[in-house]
């Protein structure tokens, strides 16, 4: 096993972007720190939650906290392709076309909705997602550098909707539930937004809750470490020291998606109607090693694994009809697929 190692203090500036987001949402760390790791590996992420629940929020106070350049596009049904990517407008001066860009080409993109728009526009989205280039008359034009967009989608107002097939929703390196607070942090949440409107009125108040107030203006993680600070942490990321035991955890995780029968005394076989790709096990990979880059270690350890499995397997899992007949949710598939499979 390798020994601790900081990365040279490499991950302190995202625990410190971490806190800056923490800062302005009440009670959704999970979301931030998914965020981030999205962020280091190169992926996108799908916030599925209730409206209301600082979805948009914490998205856009992530592109504030990182100086990125944000945008946010309403998915609607009478939305096009080229309302995301953009198009051709012609110039009457020189009687020529020239490209007009769309919303997509933001380094932090939300997709708000995204399951209220046809087919057609997710594709377009998901194929900008994949190849981190949009295809104009021909043309390939490449994406910023960072790219990441973050989905969001109603789990429970279904009417209207093209809810995302199996194979696009593998797209996603994550897909995070975001749900209802409880009493303590509702009420957090509301001196919160109080105390927000009150520094907005009186730019001298800067105390919330008896804590400095982090704002944009005050405290800018783009402003405060050099543009290559997320390129370095990327690579930083993908020297993490992998064993092969974890190696072997992480593929009998993937695997027992596929052949849940190996595990007689479960109910996993009945529950699977089938199994993960192997983004999943790709997925699984990065994110362990974003997670561990994050809490300071040079190595992955199993608890790294089993803090990102729900987010990556649980919407990759496809859940049999007797499953949904009795109400189980891909989480406690998650939580027994953990259970039954062993390190080592």
């Amino acid at each position: 096993m390798k020994t601790i190692n900081n990365n040279n203090g490499l991950h302190l500036p995202f625990v410190e972007l971490m806190d800056e987001v923490n800062s302005h949402i009440i009670d959704q760390q999970h979301v931030t720190k998914s965020m981030v790791i999205a962020l280091l590996t190169g992926g996108h992420v799908l916030l599925e939650g209730l409206p209301g629940t600082a979805k948009t929020r914490a998205v856009k106070r992530l592109s504030e906290a990182l100086g990125l350049s944000f945008s946010r596009v309403q998915f609607t049904p009478d939305l096009l392709p080229s309302d995301i990517i953009g198009s051709q407008i012609y110039q009457h001066e020189t009687g020529s076309l020239s490209f007009q860009p769309g919303p997509i080409f933001n380094s932090i993109v939300l997709a708000d909705e995204v399951n209220r728009s046809p087919a057609k526009v997710q594709a377009a989205l998901l194929e900008a997602m994949a190849e981190g280039t949009v295809t104009v008359a021909g043309e390939s034009i490449s994406l910023p550098e960072p790219f990441m967009v973050l989905a969001t989608q109603n789990p429970i107002e279904q009417e209207g909707t093209y809810p995302l097939p199996e194979a696009q929703m593998d797209r996603f390196v994550m897909k995070v539930s975001v749900e209802y607070p409880n009493a303590e942090a509702e009420m957090d949440i509301i001196r919160l937004v109080r105390n927000e409107d009150q520094a907005g009125n009186n730019e001298d108040s800067q105390q919330r809750q008896g804590k400095q107030e982090w704002t944009t203006n005050e405290v800018n993680w783009h402003q405060c470490y050099p543009e290559d600070t997320l390129l370095k942490a990327r690579q930083a990321v993908n020297t993490i020291y992998v064993s092969d035991v974890i190696d072997r955890y992480l593929v009998d995780i993937v695997i027992a998606t596929r052949y849940p029968t190996q595990y007689e005394h479960s109910k996993l076989a009945t529950w699977i109607d089938s199994g993960v790709s192997p983004r999943a096990s790709i997925a699984l990979d990065r994110c362990s090693r974003a997670h561990a880059f994050i809490a300071g270690r040079n190595f992955v350890s199993p608890d790294d694994v089993r803090a990102v499995a729900p987010f990556i397997l649980g919407h990759r899992v496809t859940l049999s009809f007797d499953a949904i007949a009795d109400g189980i949710t891909p989480q406690d598939v998650i939580d027994e697929l953990l259970f039954q499979v062993s390190v080592g």
